[in-house]
């Protein structure tokens, strides 16, 4: 009997999604790629949920309603009317139009669907000039991905976010760079959400980008029996077309979030001027330069009761920023690379040493290398809080005049020859020793019992963590590098005695210097051949 066809391998959803992007080399500018390749697919996914309640709503006999927006919205499903659909657009692909026809399609549905508002391009598939021979094969190759298929594989993770950050490493992988953005890795984020908890409050993110802090934060939400209703979403992003993806990012999943009238400068253009978050979940760019001038922010109130914000780079203009954007009871963590830990250019050693007498600084993390795609650039996580005082109804004692250290550059794995991440183990072990130092022996207890932890008491562990007093960082001049405080692990006793181990070693040194011998004889001896001798 012949063998049947061996079946071919199914492409990943996001190489699928690159295969496509790649189709418009030449015909568009690289850093667009993920803009265009998002916008169809975002308009492929909710065609498709809406396709699917349109025909339940046939198959129970309600035709009559199958037009009715109210019987979509109940369901977070966004009404199309005929023109807006996939199916429309996929009918229309070989028309010489049709760029204009995706451009009315987005349109009509951004204004059908007022939570869409500012979400969508706006004409931009007819700036980009795109040849429409590139275009149909485009939709066609996205008409081949299943969305409804996928869709229970990817409700469990950040859509728009995942394949944004995909694109973003292929682009600097092949490139060389990532366009000046930095998708933070789920990974990293996971940790922020497990550590801060963000339960109910206002969660604030100040450079949102595509919105991927939110979405993991709900789902944390979700996933400890909480209420997404119960989190109140407040973001600001400067990119128009990234301010896009993160409202879409959000739409897609029938979430709200309020972020700012129109994209602008954190800086600058404070869309959120009174906001005072419960959790504050960001990664700035990194060592941004050039963002103020001397005589800028001097007299802004974000940065009052400290020295003027640092003319080097933003690092410490993002810290006071959110430090000025928290609650009293609130708690903010972030990403930052790991020179503001002991930096001291433009006043931000002044910066840092008032933070730490004021015991602003709650915890530090030292992350391992290469878990961004799109920078080596090596990172730390900030904690900060204006209250270490105990707080019994959230379960916290009292951590006054005390700082947590942890190194964790020895934790993650390498998924690719390039990019390691956390484990979930490590996420666990990093977050259990923060709520295990921070939270009460009874709130521990609770902890255990409900599966969130392991840990019944928090230990300082050599090389690991530390427990550091504002007299020890002030002897250390503020330097908040946990290495400085962790120390060194202790090494394993491997059972072979002192004696025999030196006895060992010596043997070896004293056949090495024998070989050195022989060595220099035969360089001399080389040398004396060429005329070189004493």
């Amino acid at each position: 009997m012949a063998k049947a066809p061996a079946k071919k391998a199914q492409k990943g959803f996001e190489e699928t999604l690159w295969d496509t992007a790649n189709q418009l080399r030449g015909s568009v500018e690289s850093s667009e790629y993920k803009h265009v390749v998002l916008s169809l697919v975002f308009l492929k996914f909710i065609s498709d949920k809406f396709e699917k309640r349109r025909q339940q709503l046939v198959n129970e006999g309600k035709e009559a309603f199958v037009d009715m927006d109210v019987f979509y919205q109940q369901d977070n499903i966004f009404y199309l009317p005929e023109e807006a659909r996939w199916s429309y657009i996929q009918a229309q692909a070989k028309q010489d139009d049709i760029a204009v026809k995706i451009d009315t399609a987005l349109s009509t549905i951004e204004k059908r669907n007022p939570v869409l508002q500012g979400a969508l391009p706006d004409n931009y598939f007819s700036r980009q000039n795109l040849e429409v021979k590139k275009l149909a094969s485009l939709i066609d190759s996205i008409e081949n991905i299943d969305t409804l298929a996928n869709e229970c594989h990817l409700s469990e993770d950040d859509l728009v976010g995942r394949v944004y950050e995909y694109f973003l490493g292929k682009f600097a992988a092949t490139e060389g760079k990532g366009g000046g953005e930095f998708y933070t890795p789920k990974c990293v984020v996971t940790l922020l959400a497990e550590m801060l908890e963000p339960y109910q409050g206002k969660i604030y993110d100040p450079c949102c980008g595509s919105g991927g802090m939110f979405v993991q934060s709900l789902k944390f939400v979700e996933s400890h029996q909480g209420r997404s209703k119960d989190v109140a979403i407040y973001g600001q992003e400067l990119t128009a077309t990234t301010y896009k993806l993160a409202k879409m990012n959000l739409a897609i999943r029938g979430l709200s979030g309020n972020l700012g009238e129109r994209p602008a400068n954190t800086f600058f253009s404070d869309q959120h001027p009174d906001l005072k978050a419960d959790f504050i979940m960001a990664n700035p760019p990194f060592n941004l330069k050039d963002w103020r001038n001397e005589a800028e922010l001097t007299t802004d109130p974000r940065f009052a009761g400290y020295r003027t914000p640092p003319t080097g780079n933003a690092n410490y203009g993002w810290i006071l920023h959110m430090l000025s954007k928290l609650s009293e009871t609130g708690t903010a963590g972030f990403v930052l690379a790991n020179g503001s830990m002991s930096s001291n250019t433009s006043g931000e050693g002044e910066i840092r040493a008032q933070m730490i007498e004021n015991d602003l600084v709650e915890c530090m993390i030292a992350l391992p290398g290469q878990l961004f795609y799109t920078t080596q650039i090596p990172v730390c996580l900030w904690f900060i809080t204006k209250n270490k005082k105990a707080d019994l109804s959230h379960g916290y004692r009292n951590r006054a005049g005390e700082t947590l250290f942890i190194d964790a550059r020895e934790l993650g794995t390498m998924i690719s020859r390039t990019t390691k991440e956390l484990t979930v183990e490590d996420i666990a072990r990093i977050a259990d020793t923060y709520h295990a130092w921070r939270s009460t022996p009874e709130e521990l207890a609770d902890r255990i019992q409900r599966g969130e932890s392991k840990l019944a008491q928090y230990d300082d562990i050599a090389g690991f963590c530390k427990v550091a007093t504002i007299d020890e960082m002030k002897a250390n001049d503020y330097v908040l590098t946990p290495g400085r405080y962790v120390g060194a692990a202790e090494l394993e006793d491997d059972g072979v005695p002192f004696e025999a181990k030196m006895h060992e070693l010596s043997q070896t040194l004293f056949q090495q210097m024998k070989q050195a011998e022989t060595l220099d004889q035969a360089i001399r001896h080389n040398l004396e051949a060429l005329g070189y001798g004493e």
